[in-house]
C-alpha cells in the first residue's frame, strides 16, 4: 500500500501563489510516478502535472504550463506543486496520485493511489 497526504491548499487572490505538498509513505517501489490532478465542482478530474521519482522527468498540462511547477524531494519523500499566477479557474480540489511503472500518465484511471485532496480557492 501507498499512503499520500496532501497539504498546502487555501484561499488566495488572483495572481497569487500557493505551494502544495504530497508526502508519500508505504510501498514506494509501487509509486514511481506521481501526479497532481484537480476537480472543480461539476467537472471531471483533470491532470495537472506529473513527475517520476527515478530521473525526475516532468510533464504539465497546457493550461498550467509556465505557471505551475512540479518537483520532488527524495530525502523527504515529498512531491510539490508550486502554483504561481493563480486564476479563478484554477479553483478546485487538488489531488495527489501515484502509480507504478515508468510512464507518466495523464488519465486518472491510470493511477492506483490517491490522497484525500486539498481545496484551492482563487478569488477574483
Amino acid at each position: 500500500q501507498v499512503q499520500l497526504v496532501e497539504s498546502g491548499g487555501g484561499l488566495v487572490q488572483a495572481g497569487g501563489s500557493l505551494r502544495l505538498s504530497c508526502a508519500r509513505s508505504g510501498r514506494t517501489f509501487s509509486s514511481n510516478v506521481m501526479g497532481w490532478f484537480r476537480q472543480a465542482p461539476g467537472k471531471e478530474r483533470e491532470f495537472v502535472a506529473g513527475i517520476k521519482w527515478s530521473g525526475g522527468s516532468t510533464y504539465a498540462a497546457d493550461s498550467v504550463k509556465g505557471r505551475f511547477t512540479i518537483s520532488r524531494d527524495n530525502a523527504k519523500n515529498t512531491v510539490y506543486l508550486q502554483m504561481n499566477s493563480l486564476k479563478p479557474e484554477d479553483t478546485a480540489v487538488y489531488y495527489c496520485a501515484a502509480r507504478g511503472g515508468l510512464q507518466l500518465g495523464v488519465r486518472a484511471s491510470e493511477y492506483d493511489y490517491w490522497g484525500q485532496g486539498t481545496q484551492v480557492t482563487v478569488s477574483s
